[in-house]
């Protein structure tokens, strides 16, 4: 993929994550993916700038919002572990690589047996 990473785009990557799926706890406009029932990633995906907020290391996240204006704590979320990316102002390498690392930090977070099974076929 290259390019901005669009609404669509940024649905498919949330959505290629192993065992993740889409749903509307906030109400049909704010799309949150889960993996084993836990929030890694939350987008409006209709709002203008796309924007999605993502699970990140807490020394991480400080470092990420001081290198880049396009990332901001966490809107309506803990913002000690959760950002708020402006997705057009970054690389979309970038954008994928953190949703991958907030999935990973979530998984990481579950019970063994939850991981394990999650590596299963």
């Amino acid at each position: 993929m290259s390019g901005p990473l669009t609404p669509r785009g940024l649905r498919e990557f949330c959505l290629e994550q192993n065992a993740a799926v889409e749903d509307f706890p906030f109400g049909p406009d704010v799309s949150v993916f889960k993996v084993a029932g836990k929030v890694f990633a939350l987008s409006a995906l209709a709002a203008v700038p796309l924007a999605v907020s993502l699970k990140c290391d807490p020394d991480e996240a400080v470092r990420l919002r001081a290198d880049y204006p396009a990332i901001v704590p966490g809107y309506h979320l803990n913002k000690r572990h959760w950002n708020t990316v402006t997705v057009g102002e970054l690389p979309a390498r970038m954008v994928r690589e953190l949703i991958e690392d907030s999935y990973d930090l979530v998984v990481a977070g579950l019970p063994k047996e939850r991981r394990l099974r999650l590596d299963r076929p």
